[in-house]
């Protein structure tokens, strides 16, 4: 499997990450079978494995330091931060008080002595962005954590974090992980080119979006019972119409991977990998058959003409479905920030 450098880290990772997202409760509630998971990927070549506190609160993390027993100085860990972790308010968040904390609930529940690369999940409009880059850095020079990022940060605070890590004599963000994939297009306007700016490295999360661009869902055909469709009905509702244009697409999509000859599963990730700013795709198999189709789509390159009429049928910079951004900013969130009388009233 190719391996990429990590922005300008010097790290280099399999063009493949494995997500971990749907080892335990939220997914597969087998830890051996998701060890086993685990393991065929990295005999498979894959070097990069990203997880989160929150992904089953927690037990992904125990499931991944489980199984990187014995291998973990051939792996490139990555964990994130900032979800809620229990019902206490500081329990979240990008504070100084909950990052030390909560990197020390991650090495404990990984079992390791460092994280290669530990990612604020999300925004946190609460808390300072030196307040939280000062809090990395200190984790950078205590050695537990190795170089840190963000996870679908606008543009316009990527560069802000840049720059207070300048001024401010801090470390800086090394990589963000935004969403993208062939529906989910809005990034590659502002957010990948500034990415490329610094340097950094881009790690996209959903590359399938959800598993639509897997070809399970199709018109007329039934929800599944389980996974996504069932936690989430309204994103997969066909009624919606950002849905019912997403059914439309994926009849294109397959008219196109039949003309090239290659499974719909390879061409989305082709398709992300083949972005210059992209460093490596996050692929979240809940079950060793996901895996295993996936795992050729690292050796796939995708065309100029098929790419031109992925354009044709997904206009470059935009998403197919707003609330597959990921991120929605506190002003477009919250009435109260865009109206005169309820800031009075609050």
């Amino acid at each position: 499997m190719e391996n990429r450098t990590l922005g300008r880290t010097g790290i280099r990772v399999s063009t493949l990450c494995l997500g971990a997202m749907m080892f335990g409760g939220w997914g597969n509630p087998d830890q051996d079978d998701c060890i086993r998971i685990i393991h065929t990927a990295l005999d498979a070549g894959i070097n990069f494995v990203d997880t989160a506190d929150v992904y089953s609160g927690g037990e992904s993390e125990e499931i991944v330091g489980k199984a990187l027993r014995g291998r973990r100085e051939q792996v490139v860990l990555a964990t994130k931060f900032c979800g809620p972790m229990g019902q206490d308010p500081n329990q979240r968040g990008a504070s100084r008080r909950w990052i030390i904390q909560e990197c020390e609930n991650s090495l404990r529940r990984l079992g390791t002595d460092w994280i290669d690369l530990y990612q604020v999940h999300r925004p946190d409009p609460s808390a300072d962005v030196d307040e939280t880059l000062g809090a990395l850095s200190d984790l950078v020079h205590q050695g537990k954590v190795r170089v840190f990022g963000s996870s679908t940060f606008p543009a316009e605070e990527i560069v802000e974090a840049q720059w207070v890590a300048e001024r401010r004599g801090r470390e800086r963000f090394v990589c963000e992980q935004p969403p993208y994939s062939i529906f989910v297009r809005g990034v590659e306007a502002a957010a990948l080119p500034t990415c490329e700016r610094y340097g950094m490295g881009v790690i996209p999360w959903s590359p399938l979006n959800g598993g639509w661009l897997t070809g399970r869902y199709r018109h007329g055909a039934p929800l599944p019972e389980t996974g996504r469709a069932a936690r989430m009905p309204e994103r997969f509702d066909p009624a919606k119409p950002e849905n019912r244009r997403k059914l439309d697409l994926i009849e294109e999509l397959l008219k196109l991977t039949a003309d090239a000859g290659m499974p719909l599963t390879h061409l989305a990730l082709a398709f992300v990998l083949e972005h210059p700013a992209v460093t490596s795709a996050i692929i979240g198999p809940r079950t060793m058959e996901q895996l295993v189709d996936q795992l050729p789509a690292a050796g796939v390159h995708l065309d100029r003409a098929v790419l031109d009429r992925i354009d044709e049928l997904v206009p470059p910079g935009t998403n197919v479905h707003p609330g597959d951004a990921g991120y929605m900013p506190p002003p477009v969130a919250a009435p109260w920030r865009r109206r005169r009388g309820l800031r009075q009233r609050a």
